[in-house]
Formats: C-alpha cells, structure tokens, sequence
C-alpha cells in the first residue's frame, strides 16, 4: 500500500518576494492495489461511492461490466497471461476517491517477454469506453498513484491510456510524457423536456427522414408495436432476437458493411452475461421493434444515472425501405425523454445515421507512456508501427504485439 500526499489540487507554486503562502491542507491518500477478481467483488460500497461524486453515466465503468469481462476475457494461457491491477486510492476517512481498473498483461513471444497494461476493456469493441472513475479534483494524484504503483513493477513496458478526456487528460499531460497517438469521437444527444421540442431542433433532412419513417408505414397498412425489454427474464429472451438481427444486418450485401460483434459463442456469453449482471439492478432496456407479428429490429441500451446509452443494433433486412432502425432510435429517444433523461449517448465512430440526430462531440484521446529501459523503447516502436500501418507485415506484427482474448 503506498501514501501520496499533495496540495488540493496537485500543483507546485511559488511565491514572490514578500507574498504569504495561505494555508493549504493537503490531500492524504492510500492506494491498494487489487489483483483479483474475489477483490473486485468486495469493492461494491467503493463503486457505489464513485457512482456518486463522479456522476458516471457509462454502462462500461460499472462494477458489473468490470466483472463479468474478467469472467470471460481475463486469459490464463502459457503465452499470455492476464491478471487485474485496479488501483483503488481512499482519503484520510478511508472513503474511496478513485478507482481506476487496469489489467496487466504478460506475453510470450519466443524469447521475448512483453509486459502491458491497458484500462479493462481489451477486446473486439464490446467495451466501447474505457473509463476510470475519479473523484473531481483528484485526477493528477490519481495518475500519480498509479505511476508509482507501477514503479513497483520490476518488467512493465508500457501503459496504455485509452478514451481519456476532460481533467484526467490534462492531468496525464502535466504528471508524464504521455505520447498521445489516436483518438475518436462520442456522441452526446441533449434531450429537451419534449418530443416535440426535440423534434423541432432537428435539421429539415431529419424531420423529413422521421415522417418518412412513421407514413411509410402507415401507408402500408402496418401497424407497429414498441416493446421495452427491461425485466431480467424479458433482457434474456429479447438478446436470442437482437443477436439473429444483429447478424442479419452484418450480412446485408447493399449497405455499408456494418461487423457483426457478437460472431462467436465467447463474445454472445459475455453479452448474455453482463446484461443478466446489469439488468439485476435494473440497467438495461431492449428496444424492439415489433411489426408483422415479429420483432424487425432492436437496440440494446443501457440507462446509468440520467443517460441513456444506446448500445448495438441489429434489424431484418426485408423491412429496410421502411427505415425500421431510424424508427426505433426515434421510440428509444421518446422514451428517455418521458423518463426524464438528461442525455443519450450514441456511442463513438462517426456515422451520418448518427450525425443527423444533432449530437455533440467529445473527443476522446489515447495516449500511451512506455518505460525507459532500451527494451521498452525497441517494443514500443514496434507496437507504434504496427498499430499505425497495414499490409501483411504489419498484421503479423500486431498478432505477436497485440492479445487476442476471444
């Protein structure tokens, strides 16, 4: 366990000839470090905490996605080997201010021994947002602490810091020489009080494509159903439906191609798995759309304090002229706005079925400190150019440099 001591807000100042430096009572805090999942688990009144002073509005920053991914993605093989490192710092009171979940990652590859660390979430885009929670105004010593924690390490290269913004950002940039080298963009959707506020702040296009949507239909003669899967048992028996459609959309040869990122049996457990988790407390909501006698299309979501995250979808190709996934997002919408949310988050990768919604960007950025061992600097320039090019060179370097877990 180590003690960090600092100024309030983690600052040096000086002081000119004849100025009085004002009294400042210094931050006191210890840092544990947990590296197992039965210590994950007794953090629960921690994470309820943070919860609160942090104002965390990510499905991906809860307890329940952290332990059901170390479930299932945490790798124990001989060449490569996973264990978590979650830092958790707690104030003089013993009251918890941060936790900041990484995982250590030890790889074999030959002779060479390669050691990382990366926030929890290294895996096919499940984990869209990779987000300590930190208490506001303790950012730096959090960054602090877990620095020195790894100083402790004797065999570390690197560590990685991913979709980072806002005050941890700036306190990655004044603590460490943290190499910034990508970054993307969320989403943010404010909601107005009413639909039809919200609807009238929307471009002319927009307004247009929702008409379309619902008079399509109506000319047609269909009638649509909205149903809200929210109830553990509902959660269960509506992702069997969501993954076919998901899979549909995936195979859809006239459209931008869209992954279907939930392929395997692992990645369809761990679904099932974190939403039986978060559906417990009453976290999820799918979002179906029911025409014809059959659910046409669905979107998993998630609402976490006053946002509503909306996470992936998936629709029947047969009903695409009637735009049925516009027209779900268009009913989720509605229904985060009868609920009193404050914002819906469309998750990040700018796509104009995003855009046209009008959201707000947050720029989120990665940033990577590598240790000064020759070592580490030869690894990390291997990591930079594989990471940065393609061609067939390059995939064989990420495949050694890069773990796979599923």
């Amino acid at each position: 366990m180590t003690e960090l001591t600092a100024t309030e807000d983690g600052s040096k100042s000086t002081l000119s000839r004849g100025e009085h430096r004002p009294a400042v009572r210094p931050i006191e805090l210890t840092t544990e470090i947990i590296s197992s999942v039965a210590g994950i688990q007794a953090l629960k009144p921690d994470y309820e905490r943070v919860y609160r002073l942090t104002g965390n509005t990510l499905p991906f920053a809860l307890q329940e996605w952290h332990l059901s991914w170390c479930s299932h993605f945490l790798n124990r093989s001989p060449q490569l080997r996973d264990e978590p490192l979650f830092f958790v710092l707690r104030n003089r009171s013993g009251d918890c201010s941060a936790i900041v979940p990484m995982i250590l990652t030890r790889r074999r590859i030959g002779p060479l021994r390669l050691t990382t660390v990366d926030l929890v979430g290294a895996d096919p885009a499940l984990t869209e947002i990779r987000s300590p929670l930190i208490e506001p105004g303790y950012e730096r010593l959090a960054v602090r602490a877990v620095h020195a924690g790894l100083g402790r390490l004797p065999d570390w290269d690197w560590i990685q810091w991913r979709g980072i913004n806002g005050p941890l950002a700036e306190a990655l940039a004044q603590e460490s020489a943290l190499h910034w080298h990508t970054s993307v963009e969320d989403f943010i959707v404010d909601l107005p009080p009413s639909w039809q506020e919200f609807r009238a702040g929307r471009k002319r296009n927009m307004r247009e494509s929702l008409r379309h949507c619902y008079n399509s239909l109506k000319r047609d003669g269909h009638t649509f159903e909205f149903i809200v899967a929210r109830e553990p048992a509902e959660v269960c028996a509506a992702l069997q439906r969501f993954l076919q459609l998901h899979a549909m959309r995936a195979d859809m040869p006239w459209r931008a191609k869209h992954p279907n990122r939930f392929a395997t049996r692992v990645l369809q457990d761990f679904l099932y798995d974190v939403c039986a988790r978060l559906a417990a407390r009453d976290v999820v909501r799918v979002f179906q759309l029911k025409l014809g006698g059959e659910i046409v299309a669905a979107r998993v979501a998630f609402v976490v304090a006053d946002s509503l995250y909306l996470y992936y979808s998936g629709f029947d190709p047969a009903w695409a002229r009637y735009s049925v996934m516009t027209t779900t997002v268009a009913e989720a919408l509605k229904y985060a706005i009868a609920h009193g949310l404050r914002t819906v988050n469309l998750s990040p990768t700018a796509e104009q079925s995003k855009l046209r919604w009008g959201p707000r960007r947050v720029e989120l950025r990665t940033g990577l400190l590598h240790r000064e061992t020759l070592r580490s600097r030869i690894v990390y320039g291997a990591y930079r150019m594989a990471a940065s090019r393609n061609g067939v060179g390059a995939q064989r370097l990420k495949n050694l440099l890069l773990p796979l877990r599923y």
